[in-house]
Parts: structure tokens; sequence; C-alpha cells
């Protein structure tokens, strides 16, 4: 059995990869434990050190990852290296700020010391999406190696080079031995994986129905999970609103990664006033954005990751525009490139609740343009979901900007006049149907490890 590598851009294969058999997979596994047992004993500075390493090796190499995903999944070869830029900046935060986060936190009590320690808990599995196949191991990967931890690696099935590239990444860069292991299965092994007593925990990027799946295996073992799932970010847009900034912003953070990322901007929810400019400025910035090859310097858009994925989004389209949606612009299959992967940027006004836009996630370069009479019903609107991964609200009021993101929209992210993004400095997930757990930051580093009670009479 095979594991392919496909240009969306064809639907050619690049190259066949064989799978990691079952007993490779527990001889992996125990590789992994066997190094942990040594690097849990590795000091913070020798941590560090590697970690700025891997941020070299990154460096390094950006030209050639970035081109990898462009010719795996389709991102824009900009994009990439901006991704990759991103990776070894994660690197670089947790080698200067792990000593701070790990550092023993002492508590008075009636002990001569008690203190709160912060270890390592073995070999964590990771299971990754194709949609940033970088950044989403990285943002994992860093803290999970400065804390001490080794991990072992499902990628999605579409990106078998840049799966494999990360461990020559960790290899090149100088960490021992099966500190980080690339699988090679499909779906159907996770739950053995999960199962092997020597995988303490899990982190999953990817689906809702996948991280169901994960944290029911997992939980059944009392393993611990950390899961980003899907969402349908909300874009509040006031009536005070900067519309040219606004329209712009809103744009790029729904073409995201050919808006295949779970926190692009998926519903845009106008107050009536100043919906009719908003939606002329917001169709004309996406009219402008170029779609085409992501090895070709000035595209904006590549195709979506995978014909299937693209021609599931493109049923979506047609089925609200069937109950009653508009389509303004795209909701089409390029003829000239129907063959596999692209699809047009597209712009879909008068979304009412029941239809799919509303209420399920559109992964891929489609926008849903709602309308909401006044601020109140707009958080409404943005709260009537199952989702809570990010939001973002646009107003020349920022006090009000901030109270509403602060305490009415119901996100793990919200963001004030600007898109939402990760970012190595501040926690990152959801809640609800999103998923639990946090990413990055301070609470990224603390949800593999034991956090452990030291008392001392």
């Amino acid at each position: 059995m095979s594991i392919k590598s496909i240009d969306p851009t064809n639907g050619k294969v690049i190259k066949s990869y064989p799978e990691t058999t079952k007993a490779q997979v527990v001889k992996k596994i125990e590789q992994g434990h066997k190094a942990w047992t040594e690097w849990r004993k590795s000091s913070i500075k020798e941590r560090a050190a590697l970690l700025r390493g891997l941020a070299d090796q990154l460096h390094i190499q950006r030209a050639e990852l970035a081109r990898l995903m462009a010719l795996e999944m389709g991102k824009p070869l900009n994009d990439g290296l901006a991704e990759i830029d991103k990776c070894g900046a994660v690197c670089k935060y947790y080698a200067e700020k792990g000593a701070d986060f790990l550092q023993d936190q002492r508590i008075e009590t009636e002990a001569s010391k008690s203190y709160v320690s912060f270890q390592p808990l073995g070999v964590v599995l990771a299971v990754m999406p194709w949609n940033f196949p970088y950044w989403q191991v990285f943002r994992f990967l860093a803290p999970a190696l400065m804390a001490g931890n080794c991990g072992v690696l499902k990628h999605a099935s579409n990106v078998p080079g840049c799966a494999l590239s990360i461990e020559k990444l960790v290899k090149d860069a100088g960490y021992p031995a099966h500190v980080f292991q690339t699988l090679m299965i499909g779906s159907n092994v996770v739950n053995e994986v999960i199962a092997h007593p020597l995988i303490k925990a899990v982190t999953l990027t990817g689906s809702t129905q996948a991280g169901m799946k994960v944290a029911a295996q997992a939980g059944m073992l009392l393993k611990k999970t950390v899961l980003e799932l899907g969402g349908s970010d909300p874009y509040l847009v006031l009536e005070d609103a900067d519309l040219e900034f606004a329209a712009e912003t809103c744009v790029n953070s729904r073409l995201i990664n050919n808006g295949q990322s779970c926190i692009a901007a998926k519903r845009f929810i106008v107050v009536k006033k100043i919906e009719k400019e908003f939606t002329r400025l917001f169709v004309q910035k996406m009219k402008q954005k170029k779609l085409g090859n992501p090895l070709e310097a000035d595209i904006n858009l590549g195709p979506m990751a995978r014909a299937d994925l693209r021609d599931e989004l493109h049923q979506q389209v047609l089925k609200n525009i069937e109950m009653g949606a508009k389509c303004l612009l795209g909701g089409r299959i390029p003829a000239f490139k129907g063959q596999h992967a692209y699809y047009e940027p597209t712009v879909l006004s008068g979304i009412k609740k029941g239809m799919p836009a509303y209420s399920e996630e559109m992964f891929g370069p489609v926008a849903a343009i709602l309308t909401a009479r006044d601020v109140e019903q707009a958080i409404e609107l943005a709260n009537d979901t199952s989702f809570g991964l990010g939001a973002a609200v646009f107003t020349a009021n920022e006090k009000l900007g901030e109270e509403i993101a602060r305490t009415r929209l119901q996100a793990g992210s919200c963001f004030v006049n600007s898109l939402v993004k990760s970012d190595p400095r501040l926690p990152f997930g959801g809640i609800n149907q999103s998923g639990y757990g946090r990413e990055l930051g301070l609470f990224g580093i603390h949800e593999f490890v034991n956090i452990k009670t030291v008392y001392v009479k």
C-alpha cells in the first residue's frame, strides 16, 4: 500500500510513498518512548538551543518547503514562504520564553516548601490537516519539544512529502534520534495508535467529526486531548466602520489559504444601513484576486487542495442559491481549469437561517453576507452557531468594539478591527463544536505537561 501525493492543479501523481506498517508503527512508538526517557532529562538550555537550530533549518530550506506546499496542496508560493517564516518564529518564541513558562511556581503553605512543577508527559500523537501543513504541526511541535515531550505525527494523506520533510527538519537541526517521527498511515490506523499504552496524549486539528472520533477513543482510555476543529467565524461590520478598510480586511481573511482555513472569515454580518456600500466594496475587492497556478509569483489564489473538496463546496453553493441566496460573484468551476480543483472566488448574499452558509462551514473561497437590522441583531446572528473558534468586529468606537469582543461574542479568539489570526504569543483555540484546549502562548506549553504539586514538610 502507498500514500500518493497528487498535484491539485492537474490531478497527476507527484510521488508515491510506502505506508508505515502496523509493526513499524509500534516500533516507532517504542523508539519514541525510549528517546523520551533521555530527552526528558535534557536541560531547558539544551532544548532552547535545538529549537533555535530548528528555526535556522526552516529559514535555510524555506524556498524548497514553500514549493512543496504549492505542489501538494496548492498554496501560492508567497503564502508558503510566510507560513515557513511563522514556523521559525514559533520556534524562536518558545526557545526564548520556555524557561519562564516551565520554571517552578512557589506557593506559600504551612510546608517548608511547596511548589508546582511542570513535567513532560511522554510521547504525544499529533493528528494534523493539510491546509497549513507546516504551521499546524509546528505550533504543537515547538512547545511540546520545549517541554521535554516526544512526538509522533499522523499528517493528512495528501501532504506526505510535507510530513516527511518535518521529520527531516528535526533531524537536520540536531535533535536526538526518534524525538519526533512521522507515521505514514491512513485515518483507519489512528485508533490503534491512540490505544498504544506509550502514547500519553493526543492533539488534533481538523473537522468537528474527526475531533469527536479522536476524543471518544482517547476519552475511553483517559488520555488528554487538545482539539482545534472547524469554524464558521462571523465578522460584524457596524455602521461607523471604515468600510474601505473593513472590506479589504474581510476579503483577505476570507481568502486566506485559498479560503481553506478554520479561522478564515466565513460569515459577514453587516448592519443594514451600510450593507449596500460594504457589499459593493467587498465584491469589487474579491474580483481583483487572481486565480491560477500557485507556482506563479503574482497569483493570489491557487486551486483547492483536492477536487472532491471543491465539488463538495460547489454543491453547498448551489444549495444556497436554490434556497434563495443571491450569487453576486463566482459560484462556478472555471471552465478552463475544471479538470481538477480550482474554484472561483464567490460571494453570496441574502443568507438566511436554514441555508448551508448560515450554519455549515464553507471551506473554500466562498463568502456569505448576512444583513442585521442593528448591532444587537448582528451579535445575535454571530452567536447563532454551533461553532466558536474566532470572531471579529469592525467599528470606529473602540470601546464598544472591545466590549462586544470581550463579553458578547462567543468564541475563543475575538478581534477588533483586525482579521482573526494565530500568534505564537497568544493562546489559540475554540469552544463548542470548534474544540477545546489551547495552543500557543503560556497556555499552549502547559497543555502537555504534568502540572505536579510538590510538598515538602
